[in-house]
């Protein structure tokens, strides 16, 4: 057996098991510390607590007859911790905190911590600043009041004095739209840290937020956290829960982390994605458990003013032993895209109950910046997912996804609209009860995805299996037990691809100008 410590603060540390072939869990395993058993986990990636700042600590792990080597594990130093019931807090679940809270975070110094101790804190929303950590302690909760009449709400862009510039504070979809500040915002932050055993939960319910419809000239809703250009942010250990629209929404930041995480909202709340990063470079998301009611993981660039304005890709993003439990798609790419992807890997997860396992959303009209490239697929399970691998460059949704434009499927003249899709790469995979489809890819006729690899990839279907729509396309047909279906691609490579249980011929392509099987 072996480990690593792949985060500190001054109370806790992350851990994480080197284990071949292993996803969100292992088989149990003690964690040592000081020659002592300490506790016993079942997670790949788990927090140790209960640890005194500044000390330094003798770590292993233990299974039956397995003890890995000690590693020497030293927690940061602490000045202080501030606790936000000295500051007024009463943490009753019926006060009004959020002055309390706010003022407990303005007050804090570098190398200390806001404690939020057991309790529930109703707040309406919090702004974050640099070299912050907050702890929520086991039993700590974070309720948000969800009246619209007493958020702050963000201008989507100002222009600047000398009207050469903008500043964009709010986003809404891949634009720059007026927005309710969300129940944690933060903007142009560093060194900030939130952690520990309690949670967040932004009281969003089908009442106040999922099932009210946007007036025009209103803003949009809040997400629970949104970040603009911020660095060095990490989230470790909390659950968040009910947010009213997007969980994680992190744009033009970067050295982000999401670590050992529990993201949760109904299946059937709306827009309620778990981690959506939007133009956004060195984001790490590892050991985060994913239950919500859109997309768990939605990499985005924004739409065409901000790809064609800013031309700032996502790219170097690492997803490792996460759950994905339902969601529209385990990880997408798009459909907000206009500014490209680049080196997206996806390792050691699990799909459970998805819509779609990988989800690529693109249109003509996201533009030429939009380029999408270095996309890895690895050592990934999907368990019942409706369709596996979906890419789409037809996708239809919003007010200018249903033109002929759009949807044509003839060749139309390649310009600053037309985007591209260069290579994905699909290894180590096993689908198990697939419904709808294994593989549906549709690239652009005029602009055909360049390269498709994939290897060890087995696809089974199934019993009860359920027809409907592998992508939101227009003309895409309903099937069950769809195999492979692919068109508009110039390169694919198959190599030890099983297809089990399929209904009619496995292989359907068409406009594929090279098939390489091995």
């Amino acid at each position: 057996m072996d480990f690593q410590v792949i985060f500190t603060t001054a109370r806790s540390f992350v851990l994480e098991l080197l284990e071949d072939n292993v996803y969100y869990n292992s088989d149990k395993y003690e964690i040592v510390i000081n020659g002592e058993r300490y506790m016993e986990s079942e997670k790949v990636i788990q927090t140790v607590y209960g640890l005194t700042p500044d000390t330094a600590y003798q770590v292993a792990v233990r299974r039956g007859g397995q003890v890995s080597e000690t590693r020497e594990v030293r927690t940061r130093y602490e000045y202080v911790t501030l606790n936000v019931r000295d500051f007024g807090a009463k943490g009753d679940g019926v006060s009004d905190d959020t002055a309390y809270l706010q003022a407990a975070i303005m007050s804090c110094p570098q190398n200390s911590r806001v404690l939020v101790p057991r309790g529930v804190y109703r707040f309406t929303n919090l702004f974050l600043k640099s070299d912050l950590t907050i702890e929520l302690a086991e039993g700590a909760e974070l309720k948000a009041i969800p009246d619209k009449t007493r958020l702050a709400v963000l201008p989507g862009r100002i222009q600047s004095y000398d009207e050469k510039g903008e500043y964009l504070i709010a986003s809404w979809e891949g634009n720059p739209l007026e927005s309710f500040a969300s129940i944690l915002t933060g903007i142009q932050v560093k060194n900030v840290v939130i952690c520990g055993r309690g949670s967040i939960d932004g009281s969003a319910d089908f009442d106040n937020w999922w099932n009210v419809e946007k007036r025009k000239g209103d803003p949009a809703r809040p997400k629970m956290m949104f970040l603009n250009n911020c660095e060095n942010v990490v989230l470790q250990g909390v659950t968040i829960k009910n947010s009213p629209c997007w969980n994680m929404h992190p744009c033009f930041s970067r050295d982000l982390r999401f670590l050992d995480i529990t993201i949760q909202s109904p299946a059937d709340s709306h827009n309620t994605d778990g981690i959506d990063p939007e133009s956004c470079e060195n984001v790490e998301i590892a050991g985060v458990y994913f239950s919500v009611g859109d997309d768990c993981i939605a990499i985005k660039s924004g739409k065409m003013y901000m790809g064609k304005k800013y031309k700032t890709p996502s790219k170097h993003i690492v997803v490792r032993n996460c759950y994905m439990n339902k969601g529209h798609g385990a990880v997408t790419i798009g459909s907000e895209i206009s500014g490209g992807v680049d080196d997206i890997q996806i390792r050691n997860c699990v799909f459970y109950h998805t819509d779609r396992g990988l989800r690529v959303k693109t249109r003509r009209g996201r533009g030429k910046d939009s380029v999408l490239r270095g996309i890895t697929f690895d050592n990934i399970k999907m368990e019942y997912v409706r369709s596996a691998f979906v890419i789409n460059s037809f996708y239809y949704c919003g007010t200018d996804g249903k033109t002929e434009y759009v949807s044509s499927k003839k060749p139309l003249s390649v310009d600053e609209r037309t985007p591209s899709v260069k290579d994905v790469h699909i290894r180590n995979v096993e689908c198990i009860g697939t419904h709808v489809a294994g593989v549906y890819f549709y690239g652009l006729p005029e602009q055909k995805i360049e390269q498709v690899e994939m290897e060890n990839v087995r696809i089974t279907y199934a019993e009860d299996a359920r027809p409907g729509t592998a992508a939101m396309m227009q003309g895409c047909e309903i099937t069950c037990r769809k195999g492979i279906f692919a068109r508009n691609i110039n390169k694919l490579t198959m190599k030890n691809v099983v297809i089990e249980g399929c209904e009619g011929e496995p292989l359907d392509i068409e406009e594929v100008d090279e098939v390489i099987r091995g």
